[in-house]
């Protein structure tokens, strides 16, 4: 059977549950490598897919026997079908904090459930440590990141827009192997780096501009993330005390982060070092990585759980000075043992395009 089908199935049945519905493509991804629209069913005894005609044939070009996965055309089931899925079904478990109400109780009444079971994040979180395969997928994804960034130091000019910089990222990781953008490409010149979140715009790069260039791609499903924040021209001094803080930090993050390292502290770390500054870490320090570009674990001072050999987190502190600048540098990150392996290595030193 599918080892993590079967990891899925163990775990079931140390919770009492009988059945399972799994509704998150990206869940589905994770436990088949199936990456069509669907829904994946784990019931007493069997496995199934059910999908509509128009992936069908991808579906089945996916799925080896060894997966040991029915698959299914939803206009082939029948009412009674899907009343039978669960029969003789305790407790099924589903994905409160992915499903709406409007399908929670769709499916009550589609499957005819006993007692539906809150999951809790379960695929989620064993998704937070990552295996050899998925590793090295993200990798893949980080080295094509780096080529990019190398690309952008003689791309970018002075007077070009931030949507031609963002086109120009999209276009060179199409055109060298990546699936597509992990996320929304952001691109902040100027008064716009000062927001963690800036939207992407018509405005012009000017002399003495910092850029915030947050981005990444998708290689096989995984995603990387980097952040560098650059200067057009040169770097204006009333930024460099800011920008060689938040390195500083960043810096010193990877220097703590490892196996068994409480992250509630590598976030607080950063937050004292910044207030005796004057200045605040107003977004988590960091954030899981995989086939979402937004993972648990998040690194942040709630967060009192320790980081976990063959984790993928961003380290990604930013100081922003509302209507002035900001500034952010972030890598992605592989837990190990004794420490953490950058797998985004770019320079992180003060960057000048246009010079």
């Amino acid at each position: 059977m599918n080892p993590k089908i079967k990891w899925l199935r163990e775990k079931m049945r140390g919770l009492d549950m009988q059945g399972m519905i799994v509704s998150n493509p990206i869940n589905i991804r994770y436990l088949t490598g199936i990456n069509a629209e669907g829904v994946l069913l784990i019931t007493r005894k069997e496995n199934h897919y059910i999908t509509d005609s128009r992936y069908i044939e991808d579906v089945h070009s996916t799925v080896t026997i060894d997966d040991e996965i029915i698959i299914s055309n939803f206009t082939d089931i029948s009412p009674y079908d899907y009343e039978n899925f669960f029969s003789f079904c305790e407790n099924v478990g589903f994905e409160e904090n992915y499903i709406t109400y409007a399908q929670y109780k769709n499916y009550m009444q589609r499957y005819k459930v006993n007692n539906f079971e809150e999951t809790e994040n379960m695929i989620e979180k064993q998704r937070m440590v990552k295996d050899e395969e998925e590793i090295a997928k993200i990798q893949k994804a980080c080295e094509l990141t780096d080529a990019c960034f190398e690309h952008l130091q003689k791309f970018i000019k002075i007077g070009m827009t931030e949507k031609e910089i963002a086109y120009e990222i999209e276009s060179y990781f199409l055109r060298n192997g990546a699936d597509g953008l992990a996320f929304e490409t952001i691109v902040a010149s100027g008064k716009n780096s000062s927001k963690p979140h800036a939207i992407t715009t018509e405005k012009t790069i000017e002399k003495g501009d910092p850029i915030t260039i947050d981005f990444g791609c998708k290689y096989q499903g995984y995603c990387s993330d980097m952040t560098r924040t650059i200067f057009a021209g040169y770097v204006p001094d009333r930024m460099k005390p800011i920008y060689d803080l938040v390195l500083k930090d960043q810096l010193q993050t990877l220097e703590d982060m490892k196996e068994g390292a409480i992250i509630r502290n590598l976030s607080r770390n950063v937050e004292n070092d910044f207030k005796l500054y004057g200045h605040n870490l107003i977004h988590s320090l960091g954030h899981g990585v995989g086939l979402d570009i937004h993972e648990i674990p998040y690194i942040s001072g709630k967060n009192d759980n320790v980081l976990k050999e063959n984790m993928v987190v961003t380290d990604e502190p930013g100081i922003y000075l509302p209507g002035e600048f900001g500034i952010r540098i972030e890598d992605t990150v592989l837990i190990t043992k004794t420490g953490c392996i950058n797998l985004t290595k770019s320079d992180k030193n003060y960057i000048i395009v246009d010079n």
